[in-house]
């Protein structure tokens, strides 16, 4: 057999969920695998219906020919994004670096299998929506055989292009961290550069809108997409190749991610075993004195090992970090641009008053806070060295207590200044402030508590790469799944409930009901710890 697919049979079966179902005899194990691909199955039906919604309104306007130009954006922006935050731990300083390094394989080819492993693992993610807007512009267009069978597989070339510049991307945020002693930290402030960069561009392309360049939706959604596919040529190429089922357009798709995919792994291959070798060394100081030593509590104790902890991996920082630099960027473009404008921005232009979004406050500031609970992956963090946490003078009970003090250390001041910076400018009483900042602190404890019970039931130690608990992990989709439909009932319902009761009740309703609900699940957390 060919090199490169024995080492990338090997890393698939390594991490199968399916193998492990087939061959394991933990029942506990088995049932994970079962309630993981339950809810990813959820995860990826409520995608599809969310895409084929789009494609029926893009039938409904009349303009069912750009379905091929957004899903080739849609799939290309997911892939970007999901390669951007995985490329530092799949492809670089990943944990199994040395033992790959080792075998009788070439450089080139190790680093082109960890792509192709990353490309496969989030294949369903794409496909999920390809084949969703298929469906959709099927029932407008019509079937047709041939256009079904290159949409298909043209789908499969869609993510190439966009994951080689984010994998060619991380590997130059990567090469620059590696000159510093700070690697880490170096790498994690570059991309959150880049994401704060990504969310401004969002409002700038809303003000060249603005300024009458457009004249009314149907316009502005097909010079959007057609202004896409003119820059982006691989999405222009894609629905070439669908509505006029052009050949020529298929082939260049496939040549140039062939060819690029080849280019950039060529050069990336000639720095790989030195670059990965920067990033897992580490040199001592030699000019390092004792000073005075601080006592503490044990639970802050392991709070603060878990900051480091986080600081010290690039990979959990930026996932676990993300919400917070995206809560801090809506509360001072709410101050900038105004609450009313930046509702209307979000909602395109939505005919209603924006101050009967205001008991919605706490709750959109939680959508961004939310997304992720570091209880939910600390956890299973422990890995291989779960032992040594085993063997410390601690209960379990103080442990998870410590972890749980984390995240809100971690979640409740970029609470308090986004709540505090969206609620003036919606120029909201001092009362309902003080209401929206409590109800604000018993959602950050409700992440906190339900994050650390997923985390708990669906603990992984046997994981290689950090990736597959924080970004993949089942305790981690469970969290999210449960997590995002209630923070999307409670926004709607405080909306609704909002127009027919007065405000301040109705915020305490909710700060009722989610400090039951807090309480309830620290309450299961301290009964899964013994």
């Amino acid at each position: 057999m060919n090199k490169s697919i024995i080492l990338l049979k090997n890393l698939l079966l390594s991490t199968s969920q399916f193998n492990i179902f087939r061959y394991t005899t933990d029942k506990k194990k088995k049932g994970n695998v079962i309630g993981n691909t339950i809810g990813m199955t959820i995860l990826f039906i409520m995608l599809m219906v969310y895409c084929i919604a789009q494609c029926i309104g893009y039938g409904k306007l009349g303009i069912i020919d750009a379905t091929p130009v957004l899903c080739a954006l849609l799939v290309s922006a997911i892939a970007f994004v999901f390669t951007f935050l995985k490329t530092n731990g799949y492809l670089f300083n990943f944990k199994e670096y040395d033992m790959l390094i080792s075998l009788p394989f070439d450089v080139k080819t190790v680093a082109a299998c960890k792509f192709l492993y990353m490309y496969i693992k989030s294949l369903p993610w794409y496909m999920s929506i390809s084949v969703a807007m298929l469906i959709g512009y099927s029932v407008y267009a019509g079937f047709s055989l041939p256009v079904a069978i290159l949409w298909i597989l043209l789908s499969l070339c869609l993510p190439l292009i966009p994951m080689v510049l984010a994998s060619f991307l991380g590997f130059i945020i990567a090469k620059i961290g590696s000159y510093f002693k700070k690697t880490n930290i170096v790498q994690t402030i570059l991309t959150f550069i880049l994401i704060i960069a990504a969310f401004m561009s969002r409002f700038v392309i809303e003000s060249v809108f603005k300024n009458g360049q457009v004249r009314d939706a149907l316009e502005q959604t097909k010079a959007a997409t057609e202004d896409a596919a003119a820059v982006y040529l691989p999405a222009g190429w894609f629905a070439k190749a669908i509505n006029e089922l052009s050949v020529t357009a298929a082939l260049f798709l496939i040549v140039v991610s062939i060819l690029l995919f080849a280019v950039v792994f060529a050069i990336v291959g000639r720095y790989y075993r030195s670059l990965n070798s920067a990033l897992k060394s580490h040199a001592a100081s030699g000019e390092y004195t004792m000073g005075a030593q601080k006592k503490s509590s044990v639970v802050n104790a392991i709070a603060f090992k878990e900051f480091k902890r986080m600081t010290g991996s690039t990979v959990y920082l930026t996932n676990a970090g993300v919400g917070e630099i995206l809560v801090c960027l809506l509360g001072i473009l709410s101050l900038v641009i105004g609450f009313d404008r930046l509702v209307s921005t979000i909602t395109q232009n939505a005919p209603f008053d924006p101050a009967i979004l205001r008991p919605a406050i706490p709750f959109i500031v939680y959508f961004c806070l939310g997304m992720i609970s570091t209880c939910a992956c600390s956890p299973s963090l422990e890995g291989k060295n779960y032992w040594i946490v085993q063997s410390l003078p601690i209960t379990r009970k103080t442990l998870y207590q410590g972890k749980m003090l984390f995240n809100m250390y971690l979640t409740v001041p970029f609470m308090v200044f986004a709540t505090v910076c969206i609620g003036i400018s919606a120029k909201a009483a001092l009362p309902d402030l003080l209401l929206y900042l409590i109800l604000g602190f018993v959602l950050c404890a409700f992440s906190t508590t339900w994050g650390c019970v997923c985390g708990i039931r669906h603990m992984r130690l046997d994981w290689e790469n950090e990736v597959e608990v924080v970004k993949q992990g089942a305790a981690v989709g469970i969290y999210l799944l449960i997590n995002m439909v209630f923070t999307m009932l409670s926004c709607v319902g405080s909306v609704l409930l909002g127009m027919r009761m007065d405000h301040r009740i109705l915020t305490g309703i909710f700060i009722a009901v989610v400090s039951i609900l807090a309480g309830l699940f620290y309450k299961i957390t301290m009964k899964l710890a013994k």
